[in-house]
């Protein structure tokens, strides 16, 4: 029986998943990084509150996510996109509104995260994360994911672009 417990572990994973103008769903693996792993240990079963909310940056930088990312240093290590004008329009990241679950997954594909892009030419986004915090280029809070896209997204000015994130725990 022993045994048997310490064969017996939990794995964390993310999946974004995004769509422009209402087109087809893409799916994007992501990584959870430390900061996020002990965000949801804490809050979860620590004394840690619960954040006011979760919110999705976009950002347009090179570099892939590392497991040390955290809110402090994402916004410039990932050249998170904070523009109104040549980025999207709204003034804060938007707000990830999950509905609870039953399962081993919580997402919020029934009402997916949902910007306006702005631009005078095109705009490339290269990933986004999920955060604690609401404010464009903010570094207090948590970072609890990030993916950088296998290929740049290139949107026109006024395109809607979707975003859905799903974190899934699986024994």
């Amino acid at each position: 029986m022993e045994k048997q417990l310490k064969d017996q572990s939990v794995q964390a994973a993310g999946e974004y998943f995004d769509r422009v103008n209402g087109g087809e769903w893409q799916r994007i693996p992501n990584l959870i990084v430390n900061e996020g792993l002990a965000h949801i240990l804490n809050v979860a079963l620590g004394s840690t509150p619960k954040p006011a909310g979760y919110y999705i940056a976009l950002f347009s930088g090179a570099t892939a996510p590392a497991a040390n990312w955290t809110a402090a240093n994402f916004s410039a290590t990932a050249a998170e996109i904070v523009s109104l004008t040549e980025g999207y329009t709204a003034a804060t990241r938007p707000q990830w509104t999950p509905i609870n679950t039953t399962g081993n997954s919580i997402d919020n594909m029934t009402t997916v995260a949902s910007v306006t892009i702005a631009t005078a030419t095109q705009l490339n986004v290269t990933g986004a994360a999920l955060l604690t915090n609401s404010v464009k280029g903010g570094t207090s809070g948590a970072l609890v994911s990030a993916t950088k896209y296998a290929a740049t997204r290139t949107f026109q000015n006024g395109d809607v672009y979707e975003i859905g994130y799903r974190l899934s725990l699986t024994v």
